[in-house]
């Protein structure tokens, strides 16, 4: 009976261990996703935050020297909002 017990005891335990190391590829796999997604995400952000900032810029050089150009910057800020406002908000 002692032997019977024994190795079904062992059994248990290399099943247990067999689970617990399948747990752990499949997170490792499910972090790598999730971070990898998020990396993206990040990048995609960023690179479209640097690219309205350079045009934002673009559009303030060419106002400098030029008369009424703070209405004209004025103008094209609130334009910039509210492509902003449309993006983030109106229809899908």
């Amino acid at each position: 009976m002692s032997a019977t017990r024994c190795s079904k005891a062992w059994i248990v335990a290399a099943s247990v261990g067999a689970v617990e190391a399948l747990k752990d590829q499949g997170f490792c796999r499910w972090n790598y996703a999730i971070r990898s997604i998020h990396h993206n995400a990040r990048n995609r952000v960023i690179r479209s935050f640097s690219q309205a900032k350079q045009k934002l810029n673009s559009n303030h050089k060419g106002f400098i020297g030029s008369g009424g150009g703070d209405e004209k910057r004025r103008q094209s800020e609130d334009s910039l909002r509210q492509v902003m406002y449309l993006n983030c908000w109106g229809q899908s």
